[in-house]
């Protein structure tokens, strides 16, 4: 019996050194799963950067939101599906009402379009407007093109925002990517690289589809972004443009004015806020929508959303608290 357990000391301890060698090698050979936690990712060849102080974070000059909302209850929340509030300047939430629940935009798509335009399109080219682009419902905002009117982009994109032509929208698309259809595959394309993840669009102006939506959230990271092109911000902030191009053969001037009550001075705008510039939006499935742009007596920049309000006057009820409550 002594001998049988000398036998298995003996297997066993060869067993060990077998597995010890097969673990740690010998003579100089390195493991070369053996990593230095010190050492950092790009020498392994894992990222492209040499030091974490160099890579630049998606989010790191935006305001972001968790799930949760923020202030509904001081304000008079009820009377619109989604809102929020964000300074552009501190990177903050200020509101944070149903942020990221899918809502209709109606005309506050026009934002992304615009801003497709203005970085995809050269401004001083002329377009065609077609037989599609005027075909619209007697009762849609139209710029009042007509077919085989001559004009530049850059008119186009004043009759787009300012008077919120669908006519104008369709003319942009077409001129941009042949049809509607290319320009809503740009439209999510340029959506989804700015983070705007919870969006479809379909259309250039926001006719209702049940498939053409987005968010409170998405619609602040696509203006964001939007605002840091010259153009785009220009054409925003406009309260009335005179437009001329040709119809029939002749020439022809268009004046067109905001939508914006605020800018109109329909609306009385919060004591301590410049209102620099906004879209509306109005379908009967997306109710009453704006999308703005302020500032307040700091000189910070205030991006604040409503949408879906139930009316109006509700719709400027609501905007004004928030940024009264939440935005000084």
């Amino acid at each position: 019996m002594n001998g049988v357990k000398c036998i298995n000391k003996f297997l066993s301890l060869l067993i060990i050194a077998v597995i010890s060698i097969n673990l740690f090698g010998c003579g100089k050979s390195e493991d070369v799963t053996k990593y230095n936690v010190y050492d950092s990712s790009f020498i392994y060849g894992i990222t492209s950067s040499g030091a974490s102080s160099n890579v630049e974070l998606f989010a790191k000059d935006l305001c972001v939101a968790g799930p949760e909302d923020v202030g509904v209850s001081s304000v008079d929340s009820q009377v619109a599906s989604g809102a929020g509030a964000f300074n552009i300047d501190e990177g903050s939430v200020l509101y944070s009402q149903s942020l990221h629940e899918k809502m209709y935009p109606a005309s506050t798509t026009k934002i992304l379009t615009c801003y497709i335009a203005c970085t995809e399109g050269n401004l001083d080219d002329y377009y065609t407007v077609s037989a599609h682009a005027v075909d619209q419902a007697s009762d849609s905002s139209v710029a009042g093109l007509k077919e085989g009117d001559v004009i530049s982009l850059r008119d186009l994109l004043y009759g787009l925002m300012l008077r919120s032509g669908n006519d104008a929208a369709v003319a942009i698309a077409e001129g941009i990517s042949g049809d509607e259809e290319s320009f809503a595959t740009l439209m999510n394309e340029t959506a989804k690289s700015l983070g705007a993840t919870n969006s479809n669009f379909i259309t250039p102006n926001g006719l209702h589809d049940a498939d053409h939506y987005t968010t409170v959230y998405d619609m602040y990271l696509i203006l964001n972004t939007a605002l840091q092109n010259e153009d785009f911000y220009k054409i925003f902030t406009s309260e009335k443009y005179t437009a001329s191009y040709t119809s029939g053969g002749q020439a022809k001037t268009a004046e067109w004015g905001t939508t914006n009550q605020y800018k109109t001075g329909n609306i009385k705008t919060p004591v301590g806020f410049n209102v620099l510039g906004g879209k509306t939006g109005t379908t009967g499935a997306a109710g009453y929508c704006l999308v703005l742009l302020s500032e307040n007596e700091e000189h910070e920049r205030i991006i604040s959303i409503v949408y879906n309000a139930d009316c109006r006057s509700n719709l400027y009820l609501l905007m004004n608290e928030i940024l009264s409550e939440f935005c000084i």
